[in-house]
């Protein structure tokens, strides 16, 4: 039976898009839905600033009247223009066990792609590298926390069935604090010293209001120069940092949010993370209306933590090495403590980033997670 693809444009069909995820992993225990209106958002031009730079097409895949399959096709302009490539990018790729239906969507979005000049197309990546990327290859035993995709195993096949190859992988590193509650030593001698012959302080800031008025956007322009290296990389625009600081700061636990200043008061590094709440999110369905935000929020200001998330840690370029990070790692590790935290995770983590890697290797760890991200001349 032939597969049909239908281009989605409504507010209804977005809806419909966004539902197919969680209807297609409802049985599956590891698998964590996104809050629900969040992703129908980023699908809406007017809210999302990455349609300033951006443009994007959702498919689906129907056959016999039901939906089998789903998949973004993107175009980030400015981060073409950045890397100097005609990339399509897809992502929110899911589908059944198939390889009529994995074909046909992405053919659907290199098809699309190409009319718009593009020469390679890749992903699953998303609109920016602040988006969820990389197919879940190793890990699929362990919950996806929030920040990260979870796929099938069964995808990997159908990407390389398609002819994809590798572009770049990512790892995810899975940590507990020392038994004895202690820091290591030489990360605390070092924290001390770098602070002390640099003239660097913490700056502890409570909440996302003062941290706005502190220093404006600028811990954004930071990020920007930490992360230009790195795969596909975008520059922000001035919408985007606006839109990250409003959705993201506003639910932040500000005793793991930690920038480094130097005499000028400027942000020279900066470490953030929160706790895991994946497992909140499940009980909700994603939904956080009537009553899914109760335990949402029970999460977000839990005294007690078993999973922490470490989201993002970064040095500015020209001070990398200096030993920054021990500053940071050293302001987080008491917080570990306090809170009684189990497990402490990363985020994706570019397996070629072995700088940030070693920043955690000390602690008692294991590489849990493998992610990757795929390209094909189209």
């Amino acid at each position: 039976m032939s597969v049909e693809i239908r281009p989605i444009s409504t507010k209804r069909d977005i809806r419909r898009f966004v539902k197919f995820g969680n209807e297609l992993y409802k049985d599956c225990e590891n698998y964590c839905p996104p809050l629900f209106e969040d992703e129908v958002n980023i699908f809406d031009k007017k809210k999302n600033p990455a349609f300033d730079i951006a443009e994007c097409q959702l498919f689906m895949a129907y056959r016999e009247g039901k939906a089998v399959g789903r998949i973004a096709a993107i175009v980030n302009h400015r981060a073409n223009e950045h890397w100097k490539i005609k990339k399509v990018r897809f992502g929110w790729i899911d589908f059944i066990d198939d390889m009529e239906v994995s074909k046909a969507l992405l053919d659907a979005a290199a098809a699309w792609g190409k009319e718009r000049g593009m020469e390679v197309l890749n992903g699953p990546v998303g609109f920016t590298d602040l988006d969820h990327e990389g197919l879940l290859i190793e890990g699929f035993e362990y919950l996806a926390p929030l920040a990260s995709l979870y796929n099938y195993p069964y995808y990997e096949k159908h990407l390389e069935a398609y002819g994809l190859t590798k572009e770049n992988d990512w790892i995810e590193i899975q940590m507990t604090p020392p038994a004895d509650g202690k820091l290591p030593e030489r990360v605390e001698r070092l924290s001390k010293i770098v602070a002390e012959r640099g003239h660097y302080k913490v700056a502890k800031i409570r909440n996302a209001k003062e941290l706005t008025a502190r220093f404006g956007y600028s811990y954004f322009d930071v990020i920007d120069e930490c992360y230009k290296k790195l795969y596909n990389f975008q520059p922000l625009t001035q919408r985007q940092k606006e839109y990250y600081s409003k959705h993201y700061f506003s639910i932040l636990n500000f005793d793991f949010v930690t920038l480094v200043v130097n005499e000028k008061d400027e942000i020279v590094g900066f470490g953030i993370g929160m706790p895991d709440i994946s497992k909140a999110v499940k009980k909700c369905g994603g939904k956080l209306f009537p009553w899914g935000w109760i335990p949402v929020l029970r999460a977000l200001k839990a005294k007690t933590i078993d999973t922490f998330d470490l989201l993002l840690i970064g040095v500015r370029p020209d001070l990398q090495g200096s030993g920054i990070n021990s500053i940071i790692i050293a302001d987080q590790f008491p917080y570990f403590i306090k809170y009684n935290i189990k497990t402490i995770e990363t985020t994706s983590i570019m397996e070629t980033n072995v700088k940030n890697q070693a920043n955690w290797l000390m602690f008692p760890h294991k590489i849990h997670k493998r992610r990757r991200a795929y390209i094909k001349k189209i």
